[in-house]
């Protein structure tokens, strides 16, 4: 495995990409979510590609328009097909041997993928898609309601509820919040559902434990879809040793066919 600096175009602009080689002709195209940059928090998506690499799959990452290395405006990821098409096709040409590809993304990078019936890819591997249209800050009911499930199996909570150490007007609050009807479907989340509706390849929606985004999501989305793989103690980044091998062993078998 050899990692390999380059740049491409994009709408007139020129994007920075990292292309990590590797002898498979199925391939990873790494979208970054938010304003992150290519290699990750704390690098973690460079470390993923470099495991992924060395399983025997080419990586290729990149910083699309205004972010990283990369020039122009940031446009976000309602509008960020053309910078992943872009990244697609330069994955392609420089690995001409390369047959299928994955397209994997966490947060509003699953959603751009998903809003796009996957921009030309062959299978995808989504993690926490976003649907919040209105970010109040405030968890979602389904949420608040695992939260407190959560402490009522504690007996170290029990005993604080018992002895008073535990406000009972914050107690009300949180239940009902807790006990408030899930909000209706955004119509990002109808958005992005319309665009899965167009992609017929393989699809992995992988929804970490503990993150907000990812229980906002499953809210909003169908509940018996069958493509959902619960992730148990998982942050949104899968920073956890289990969550990051088990995220690994996803992409792997979606790699692998």
């Amino acid at each position: 495995m050899s990692r390999r600096h380059l740049t491409f175009a994009c709408a007139g602009e020129t994007l920075a990409g990292t292309l990590d080689h590797a002898p498979g002709a199925s391939g990873l195209l790494l979208v970054s979510g938010g304003n992150e940059i290519r290699s990750g928090a704390f690098s973690g998506q460079a470390q993923l590609a470099a495991r992924i690499a060395a399983a025997g799959f080419p990586v290729f990452r990149f910083d699309r328009r205004g972010i990283g290395d990369s020039s122009g405006t940031n446009r976000g990821f309602r509008d960020s097909a053309e910078d992943i098409a872009a990244a697609l096709a330069a994955f392609r040409r420089e690995c001409p041997a390369l047959g299928r590809v994955t397209g994997f993304g966490n947060c509003d990078a699953a959603s751009a993928l998903m809003l796009g019936a996957g921009l030309g890819c062959d299978a995808l591997v989504l993690a926490n898609p976003w649907t919040i249209e209105h970010d109040d800050g405030a968890p979602p009911p389904a949420a608040i309601r695992a939260r407190y499930a959560d402490k009522l199996r504690d007996p170290r909570e029990l005993a604080r509820l018992v002895t008073g150490k535990v406000s009972l007007r914050k107690l009300a609050g949180g239940i009902g919040r807790a006990l408030r009807p899930a909000p209706p479907p955004s119509s990002l989340a109808r958005e992005m559902a319309q665009g899965m509706a167009r992609f017929d390849g393989r699809v992995d929606i992988l929804l970490a434990e503990r993150d907000r985004t990812a229980q906002a999501f499953a809210a909003a989305w169908d509940a018996a879809d069958s493509r959902f793989v619960q992730c148990p103690g998982a942050s949104h980044a899968f920073v956890e040793p289990e969550a990051r091998d088990r995220l690994f062993r996803r992409i792997v078998a979606a790699l692998q066919g």
